[in-house]
């Protein structure tokens, strides 16, 4: 589509008692699962559109757990007013809650074509998933959803066609970066089109909705074009194998390095089956154009060791990555030896210390050297810094500011930030706020629903749904299960069965715990007068807390206690 002026034309009336206001779900005091609202209309009555749908991964904290999903009960309560889906780009955190979400939204999904192939390729992939409608955009396009007017502005990011949103309503504009950088050199391009976010300024922009990542970091990013220098350097300086990780999504980055290899004179073998997904969506689309083509697993082995690099998934320490099965020797083609050389293309996501280090600390007891971005320049993060944050704001001109993708520290740096270059108001909001842009000043006007919604094997719900606080305290303190019998005078019919799982097995002087739980079972039984053994609930209230304080006492733990009780 040509870029055109799309705005809408409205008469007076249609505009009494209308509001244009924000409300992220998801994104807004956390880094990832990133889900955001704009709303236009009067109060009760509005139209909405969705800006991206993502997730995040689980802790140790949720055991079990696949992904962690924004809990979108608001929109689906508004969902017949519900009028499309804007996805800014094909991070997990911005788009991996689609096939997931969309059953429950039933809306029209703008994707640019990178991201829809993306999508395309993860239904496949998934059996059962849904086949959404996608309706495709690129950068300097503009298109109608409801009452907005979505322009795609260029921006420069860690993957294929990141775009931001200009959207305008009869009541101003909004830019919404999505994710950004400015990037002189970015390793496949685009290049952040600073000449149209100047003239989006020029015309008048009520509100920036901005990327805060990075927003507590000084100056400006290095390129693309530089990290690929420098993962050459290191590559050629190598006297063995080289194994390099980085994020599967990150199309530029994998393009440096294989040219980084071609150069060295090197062949390229790709691991993890998400990188090969990209790989094969970015050479569909040209993206990887030009390069040699890849090593098979089957010949690494005849290849001498100065002659090859390994790109491979497993950057966050992920148990079932290629990495990590790298450092177990737990791949039956692929193995590495000491003097080899394993280079982390990437940044530590928080909540990943502990998977990484294993993985680390593996690979260096085989003799691996460990190269990160602190040793060389061999990656560089897609958000911009303070210096770039201040190059948007005297782009943009906006009237209001709304900090957005960060952690609070994030946030509120930013925030600092914008009102220290003189933006007339910013606004503070979390996930739930809901923030009215216009008419008059920029105010929270109340707060919906909003959490954490999880995917669990096949099934979506909140933690007492799937169960989870249960399976923590399981983690925890394990289960026991007992079968006590009564017989028809309710007494008991020999002793208790009992079964415990994750359990210690003998307390400080040696004695069975079992043992002491059915005592404690047996005991409480006893303990109860005869005629009011005929309530078999108190039967089976009275042995589980006397089991679980029994076992408390003999090893200062309570478990989880079932009591099943018969007559």
């Amino acid at each position: 589509m040509a870029r055109s002026s799309t705005k809408k034309q409205a008469k007076s009336g249609d505009l009494k008692n209308a509001e244009l206001v924000f409300c992220p779900l998801g994104g807004v005091g956390e880094i990832g699962m990133n889900f955001g609202l704009y709303g236009f209309g009067p109060a009760g009555k509005r139209e909405w559109i969705v800006v991206d749908c993502g997730v995040t991964f689980p802790g140790p904290e949720l055991p079990g757990v696949d992904l962690v999903l924004p809990d979108i009960s608001f929109i689906r309560g508004e969902v017949d007013r519900l009028r499309g889906i804007v996805i800014t780009h094909a991070h997990e955190d911005h788009y991996g809650a689609v096939l997931d979400l969309w059953p429950l939204l039933k809306a029209d999904v703008w994707m640019t074509p990178f991201a829809a192939g993306l999508l395309e390729a993860k239904r496949q992939s998934e059996s059962g998933a849904p086949d959404v409608p996608v309706k495709i955009f690129r950068a300097g396009e503009t298109f109608e959803i409801g009452p907005f007017s979505i322009e795609a502005v260029a921006v420069a990011h860690s993957i294929p066609e990141p775009v931001s949103l200009a959207i305008t309503t009869p009541l101003g504009r909004v830019v919404h970066t999505g994710d950004w950088k400015i990037d002189p050199a970015p390793a496949i391009g685009p290049k952040t089109d600073e000449a149209r976010f100047r003239a989006i300024g020029d015309e008048g922009v009520l509100a920036l909705v901005c990327d805060s990542t990075n927003a507590m970091r000084e100056g400006e990013s290095p390129t693309e074009q530089a990290v690929g220098e420098g993962l050459k350097e290191v590559i050629e300086a190598a006297s063995g194998r080289v194994v390099v990780t980085t994020f599967s999504s990150n199309v530029g980055r994998i393009r440096s390095i294989a040219e980084a290899a071609r150069d060295a004179g090197r062949q390229l073998l790709v691991l993890g089956r998400s990188m090969k997904r990209v790989i094969d969506v970015a050479t569909e689309l040209g993206y990887l154009d030009g390069l040699p083509e890849y090593l098979d697993e089957d010949e690494f082995q005849h290849v001498p060791r100065d002659k090859v690099v390994v790109l491979c998934t497993g950057s966050q320490g992920e148990n079932r990555a290629a990495l990590a099965k790298l450092a177990r020797d737990e791949m039956r083609n692929v193995a590495l030896t000491a003097g080899d050389t394993v280079v982390y293309s990437s940044r530590l996501i928080p909540g990943n210390e502990k998977a990484v280090l294993e993985t680390k600390n593996r690979l260096i007891e085989m003799g691996i050297e460990i190269i990160e971005d602190d040793d060389a320049l061999v990656h560089v993060s897609g958000h911009p810094r303070r210096s770039e944050l201040k190059r948007m704001y005297s782009w943009v001109r906006p009237q209001i500011l709304v900090p957005v993708h960060g952690e609070a520290a994030h946030l509120v740096a930013q925030g600092s930030l914008g009102a220290m270059e003189g933006i007339p108001e910013v606004t503070q909001v979390r996930n739930g706020d809901m923030l009215r842009l216009a008419p008059g000043p920029a105010e929270i006007i109340g707060e919906v629903p909003h959490g954490r919604f999880f995917k669990d094997g096949r099934l979506l719900g909140d933690d007492e749904e799937m169960g989870i606080r249960d399976r923590r305290k399981l983690s925890y303190a394990g289960h026991v299960a007992l079968n006590v019998v009564l017989d028809d005078r309710f007494n008991l019919d020999g002793d208790p069965d009992i079964v415990s799982i994750g359990v210690a097995d003998r307390d400080a002087q040696g004695e069975l715990l079992e043992d002491i739980m059915l005592d404690a079972a047996s005991g409480a039984v006893r303990s109860i007068p005869r005629n009011r053994r005929k309530d078999l609930d108190l039967v089976s209230e009275s042995v589980r807390r006397a089991v679980r304080n029994a076992a408390n006492a003999a090893w200062g733990k309570k478990p989880i206690v079932t009591v099943f009780v018969t007559q």
